[in-house]
Parts: structure tokens; sequence; C-alpha cells
């Protein structure tokens, strides 16, 4: 534990760190945020396999679009693809309801049941052929991974240590990563060793192994002590606190925190009252604090989908072959490559950067990096395309490594950090319901992503270099937004993010006029915005 300690200490770098005590970094928060974790490989593993199964000539035989042309296969893989954005749309607008009502531990359990009986359909369709089937085991298993994207970065930051808060919420994005690694590297396995349907029939089944892991071990941790508290469970929250911190229930630091959670609860209580629907809405939409923090989530999310990343994680191979890469195995070969870049990446980023460079710098210097790669891309397709049965050009490589630069870059900031955000900044009654806006925007914008990138490569210039243009645009704007409305949070409990977003104020002025009704403040708060 001392040395454990000790090199966390060298690692991360902020004030939090420096005053709270050392056994609150104990291995149960790490085990506890590794089981939670599985709810993002499930996105990272569907994604990394989807792209690699479109390309092989098996699986276009199998459903009948081999012969199509560029433009109608492109559809046709399109429509596969994001079929799987649809249902997790839906999720997002369902899961805060579930999750408020049930628990954080509950909801994970039954998003890996749902997303393991989409991919039984999924895998009952490669038999046959059928598309109606293959549709539907993509929309139930959305409604799983949709659900996971949204809750799994909301119970991480809601039993994280303050000071390595953003790390732990990092494990989010490197289990997605690392889903899409080992799918890009099964497909590219599967395609070498395996004949006919099981080529892409083993890697549709084995989404199914990340399922399996989120249900057996989140059976096995604690519920978010945070939830406990909004149920007004205190002896249950002391309970979790302690077994998490590895302290007793009497320390300072167990009681500061229980102090702090239902202060917080309080204030929010006496600002707006009972928490129903309709209220909870009400407090998001006219209550300014809220309102900034949840106008931050939602650009947050849109400007991560316009960084292009999912339309490099959703067809990699398609993009590599437009590069210049001939033969889909070159293409699964470069693609799983590319998956070993990000993860790489986000390590380094989990361990070196998240609690100690902050939030806002990560996201300024990656934002500009990204675009300027996102621009060379552009520049080689557009002045010097490449051209069938020739090799590639030196520029040609050179855009080819940047492409795995710019998944390094997306990993120490765009990736994570947006969850880590998203996850940290809502006050408690409404943490639930802002993180499922952030994952209802993320998944709208995925679909877009997800239903038009191929379209774009066909008919955006040769190599589809309008596209690296757009998306490199983006980048420039991001940092932009980022600049003037993203505030540091870096080692900020999650209790004193409403004084950073000015809702400390708002509290007082209850405060100072008691003879106010609840009606009268939430009118009041509706009128000042």
């Amino acid at each position: 534990m001392g040395l454990g300690y000790r090199i966390l200490k060298l690692i991360v770098r902020n004030d939090a760190m420096k005053e709270d005590p050392e056994e609150i970094y104990g291995w149960r928060v790490f085990a506890l945020v590794w089981a939670a974790c599985f709810g993002g490989m499930l996105f990272g593993w569907d994604i990394g396999t989807i792209g690699g199964v479109l390309a092989m000539p098996a699986m276009q035989q199998q459903y009948g679009y081999i012969t199509y042309d560029a433009k109608d296969k492109a559809d046709m893989s399109q429509n596969i693809a994001s079929t799987l954005q649809a249902g997790c749309i839906l999720a997002c607008l369902i899961t805060p309801w579930m999750t408020d009502r049930w628990g954080r531990r509950w909801a994970l359990i039954g998003t890996g049941l749902v997303t393991l009986v989409g991919v039984i359909m999924q895998s009952a369709s490669a038999d046959t052929g059928n598309l109606g089937a293959m549709y539907a085991g993509r929309f139930v298993a959305g409604l799983g991974v949709g659900a996971a994207s949204m809750l799994t970065p909301l119970y991480v930051s809601e039993c994280a240590p303050r000071a390595i808060r953003g790390g732990l919420t990092s494990f989010y994005q490197l289990f997605i990563v690392f889903g899409v690694m080992v799918s890009f590297w099964i497909n590219y396995g599967s395609l070498l060793h395996l004949q006919g349907k099981a080529t892409y029939a083993v890697p549709l089944a084995l989404q199914a192994l990340p399922a399996l892991l989120l249900v057996i071990f989140m059976l096995m941790v604690p519920e978010s002590p945070r939830w406990t508290a909004k149920q007004d469970n205190w002896e249950a929250t002391t309970r979790i606190i302690v077994r998490l911190r590895g302290l007793p229930a009497d320390h300072s630091y167990v009681q500061s925190e229980i102090q702090d959670m239902a202060q917080q609860l309080e204030n929010e209580r006496r600002l707006t009252g009972d928490a129903t629907i309709l209220v909870l809405l009400k407090e998001l939409i006219f209550i300014p604090g809220n309102r900034n923090r949840a106008a931050i989530t939602v650009m947050l999310m849109i400007w991560q989908q316009m960084t292009g990343v999912n339309a490099i994680n959703y067809y990699a191979p398609q993009i590599f072959e437009g590069l210049g890469m001939s033969g889909t195995s070159v293409q699964l070969f470069a693609t799983g490559v590319y998956g070993i870049v990000k993860v790489v990446g986000c390590f380094f980023f989990l361990v070196f950067v998240a609690d100690s460079l902050g939030r806002r710098r990560s996201l300024l210097w990656t934002s500009a990096a990204q675009a300027i790669a996102m621009y060379i891309v552009g520049i080689y397709g557009k002045i010097e395309p490449p051209q069938k049965d020739k090799p590639i050009s030196g520029f040609g490589y050179f855009a080819i490594v940047l492409i795995y630069a710019w998944a390094v870059f997306f990993q120490f900031g765009w990736g994570p950090v947006c969850w880590i955000l998203v996850s940290e900044i809502p006050t408690a009654r409404l943490r639930a319901l802002n993180v499922a806006i952030g994952a209802l925007t993320q998944w709208v914008f995925n679909f877009i992503i997800a239903r038009t990138v191929l379209t774009m490569q066909v008919t955006m210039g040769t190599a589809g270099y309008g596209m690296f243009f757009l998306f490199g645009t983006f980048g420039w704007i991001m940092g932009i937004f980022v600049w003037f409305f993203i505030p540091e949070t870096k080692g900020i409990s999650l209790e004193k993010m409403d004084e950073l977003f000015g809702m400390t104020q708002a509290v007082k002025d209850v405060e100072d006029r008691p003879s106010v009704t609840g009606n009268e403040v939430r009118e009041n708060n509706a009128e000042k915005a």
C-alpha cells in the first residue's frame, strides 16, 4: 500500500492528493472501477467488430450485397452498423428513470443481460443470413450498450476519490479502446484462420464476452454511495464508503464525505423541493447553474463525435483502403495496429495526464493536434490520391502514420475527458439525467456518423479528402469552445461543483428569504433565467 501510494503521489499532482488519507487509494475502489468498465468494453467491442465484419467477403455474400456497387454497398453497411445506435438512443431516454429507481449497480447488470440477448440474435442471423434478425439483434444490443455508456462513467465518478476521479473515470475510455483493439484482432485472426460463415459468425458471437463479464463482476461490487444517499439510506451509504475507502466510520474523512453529500442534497431540496421528473427537468432548464452544465454536456458530446473518431472506429478497414491499402487482410492488420495505438495512448493519458494536466488543457492542445493531422491527411487525398495497382507514395505512408498519431491525440483529450466532465460537473440530483443527456447526444451524432461516413468517403472527393477537411475544421471549432466555456475541475470534489457553477449563491438566496415557498423559488429562478 505504501509503495503504491507513493507512486500515485508521483504521478498525480494535485492538492487533493496531498490532503486526503492514504488509505482511500486501496484495491477496492480499483476493483469496482474494473468491474463497471466492462460496460465500456461492450461499446468498444461492438464498434471494433462490425466494421471488420462488414468488410469480409463471406459476410457480404451471406447477406446478398457482395455484387452491389460502391454506393449501394456503403448504404447497406451503414444501415447494419447504425441500427445499434437506434437502440442506444432509446436506451438513453429510459435509463435515467431506471437507474434512479433501481440504482446504478442493478441497472448495469440489466444492461449486460440485454446486450447478451442482442448478441445471440445477431449470431443466429449470421447462420441464416436473415437481415431482419440482424437489424433486430443490433437494436436490442444497442439498448444495452447505450445504457452502459451512460451508467458506467456515472457509477465510477460517484464512487471514486476526488484526487484520482479523472483517472478512474478514464478507465471507461480505456476499456472502450481495449474492446476495440481486441475485436480488431479477432476479426483479423478469423479472416486468416477460419473459413466460410465462421469468419464473421465467431467475431459476432464473441461480443457476448464483455457483457457476460459485466454481469458477473457487478454482482460482486457495492452500490454507488451517492445513490443510497439520495434514497436517504445513510446506514448503507456509510457502510459502502467505509468499504470503499478502507477507513472506520468515525474517521474524519468518512464523516466529511457523508456531510458533504447530506449538505448538497439538503441545498438542492431547499432550492427545488421534491424530485419528480418534471421538477428535475425544470431544475435543469430554468436554474442557470444547471442549464449551463447541461449545455456544456451537450456541446462536449457533439464535438467528441465530430472529431471523426467513430468514422475510423466503425470503418477503419474502409478508411485504410481509401488511403491506398489493398486486400482485406492488410486492411484488417492495419486496423489492428490502430487499435493497439489507441490502447497505449489511453493508458498513458490515464496514468500520467488525467489528474495532473487537467481537463481543460488536455482538450485544448488535442483540439489543435487533431485538426492539423486531419488537414494533412485531407491534403494527401486532394493532391496525391492513391491509385489502384500502384504502390503507396511516401506522402501516403505519412498520412497513414498521421491516422495513428491522431488516435493518440484523441486518447489524450477528447476521448476520456468528455466522459470525465459530463459525469462530474452535474449536481447530485441531476447527475443521472445530465449524463443521460450527454449519452443521448453522443449516440444521436454517433448515428449520424455511422450512417454517413462511407457515403462521404465515396462522394467527397478522391479518397474522401473532403471528409478529413471537415473533421479537421471541427477540431479548431472545438478548441475555441473549450477556451471560452470549459472551467478546470481537476481535484474538485463532486459536492463542490455547485460552487464552481454558481449554485451556492442560489441556495444562499433561498436561505435569506425563509418565507418564500418552494413554488415561488422555482418561479423566481425561471424569471432570472
